[in-house]
């Protein structure tokens, strides 16, 4: 079964370092783009999760955020940040300045401190707790399973949707087979018809005019175009019934690309009102298979 690119999927786990959690969302894109959103102490990991990742996603666009979300007294440092005690100290002294020097009253508090965006500063350099290697690959595997299940579920209907419309095209491509032995008849009694007219009663060698016919069906003839259309057609339902570990998003879209040449071939051949609409009728399906085969990992 085939799988769409568009999935999410999240996982979390509590570690030495606090809670880490993972988030996974996916689009469509013609290979595999990762874009990774994590705290500066995991950056260094994002190489070892990309091919984390590639183990079970082989298409799409891949946002993956990644968060810490310390507990206890060391939340701070385990982030990274950490109080500038001297420079709190400092402004401590001149507040204290300030109001005896110049009489101003008031005491400073937590808001006051706060307004000075150097008080708390980045401490990469200071101990914190590390997330083991171990647990970030569990929860980013976690996460992405729960994405490719998502993506899963989406390819069950994306080829109900496919399916339908391989189905449409066959009918109208068994209608087609049906009118177009017609075409010949008809033409060929119209071509009778015009030399007789213009013979005026001249006797007219029905060889000729069977060269003629035999020209005509030989131009228009479509039964390759619909031999191939249908083996198209049978391949397109082959390749969505795989194994959903092997990608098939690109030969799909080949085979689309056959199916509008081969649409487009016979409805050059056609010849007939009732077989033109039917070629339409088809490309229409082939653009509308076209868009959403356009989202098949």
């Amino acid at each position: 079964m085939i799988r769409s690119m568009t999935g999410f999927g999240e996982a979390e786990r509590e570690t030495e370092a606090g809670t880490l959690r993972v988030e996974i969302r996916t689009v469509n894109h013609r290979h595999l783009s990762v874009n990774f959103r994590t705290p500066a102490s995991l950056a260094k990991w994002e190489p070892q999760m990309r091919e984390w990742l590639r183990t079970q996603l082989s298409r799409g666009h891949v946002n993956c955020a990644v968060r810490l979300e310390p507990s206890g007294a060391a939340g701070a440092a385990a982030i990274g940040l950490a109080l500038d005690e001297e420079r709190v100290r400092a402004y401590l002294s001149l507040f204290g300045e300030l109001r005896t020097r110049f009489g101003v009253g008031g005491e400073p508090d937590l808001a006051s401190l706060l307004r000075f965006n150097d008080v708390i500063v980045r401490d990469d350099d200071g101990a914190r707790a590390e997330v083991p290697v171990d647990d970030l690959r569990a929860v980013v595997e976690d996460a992405a399973r729960a994405t490719t299940s998502m993506r899963e579920d989406e390819g069950r209907r994306l080829a109900a949707d496919l399916d339908g419309r391989i189905s449409a095209i066959e009918t109208a491509l068994d209608a087609i087979a049906e009118l177009a032995p017609s075409r010949l008849a008809a033409e060929r009694d119209r071509l009778r018809q015009a030399v007789r007219e213009l013979a005026g009663g001249v006797a007219v060698s029905e060889d000729r005019l069977a060269q003629e016919i035999a020209y005509l069906a030989e131009r228009w003839d479509i039964n390759e175009e619909l031999v191939r259309f249908r083996s198209h057609d049978e391949l397109f339902r082959e390749l969505m019934a795989a194994n959903p570990e092997e990608p098939v998003g690109k030969r799909l879209s080949f085979l689309v690309q056959e199916m509008h040449r081969e649409a487009n071939t016979i409805g050059s051949k056609a010849n007939h009102a009732g077989i033109a609409h039917r070629v339409v009728a088809i490309k229409e399906e082939v653009e509308r298979l076209r868009e959403q085969v356009e989202n098949v990992e």
